[in-house]
């Protein structure tokens, strides 16, 4: 007669639980990212980081790309998603207003990521511009990312339209290369928060909200009236 002995049961994880383990995971890769680099990080790096075992990370993720990848769409959240928000609910944004919004999520010292979750800013930020150098030799990071941009153009040259009808945007200004400018701006300041320790950029902002009031004020291309803004004699 065979005799079968059960052996314990192992309880199911929860998906809440799996959801905060995998968060975990995420959190830990960050932390090594904005320390040490892309490259120079290991998925078993990321283990010993998050305090489990080297196989652990790869339950939640087939790749280190992978978790690249998610780090990387919540940093340009970050960023952009502010500038996407004002640009669907208001038809009169001017340029430093769409620029307000974006800088006022950088001057943040933490963000609430897709998980709900308070993430440093300065982490995102770091991966942020590490993801730069992705798109260049990763096609899984740079077809999300390019959606992405042009989508959010999209929603910075449409608001941009609204505002030269509500007359906020002066009526020479062209939307859709309008629109590339405020993301270099946006680019630039996270760059520069970055790299170079631009941290006032709320002060930041104020500058460039008095910089562009002097030029549509001066420029040959016209303010807010479209006229020339010629300076009398």
């Amino acid at each position: 007669m065979t005799i079968y002995v059960e052996g314990p049961i192992m309880p199911r994880i929860t998906p809440e639980r799996r959801e905060a383990r995998r968060a975990e995971i995420v959190a830990a890769a960050r932390r090594c990212f904005s320390r040490d680099g892309f490259h120079q990080t290991s998925m078993p790096d990321i283990a010993a980081e998050a305090g489990v075992s080297a196989g652990a990370p790869y339950r939640y993720f087939a790749s280190k790309e992978e978790i690249i990848l998610a780090i990387a769409s919540d940093a340009f959240r970050l960023v952009f998603e502010p500038v996407e928000r004002l640009a669907a609910r208001t038809d009169h944004a001017s340029v430093a207003d769409l620029l307000a919004a974006s800088l006022e999520a950088l001057n943040a010292d933490t963000v609430t990521d897709a998980a709900g979750r308070e993430v440093p800013v300065d982490e995102l930020l770091r991966c942020a511009v590490q993801s730069w150098s992705e798109l260049l030799r990763n096609d899984a990071v740079r077809a999300p990312a390019v959606e992405g941009f042009q989508g959010v153009l999209r929603g910075i040259t449409e608001a941009l339209r609204r505002g030269q009808a509500a007359g906020t945007v002066p009526p020479a200004v062209q939307p859709e290369r309008a629109a590339r400018v405020v993301m270099g701006l946006l680019h630039g300041c996270l760059l520069q928060r970055v790299a170079f320790g631009l941290t006032d950029t709320a002060g930041f902002g104020d500058e460039l909200s008095a910089l562009l009031a002097g030029v549509d004020a001066t420029s040959g291309r016209g303010g807010a009236n479209g006229t020339t803004g010629a300076t009398p004699p």
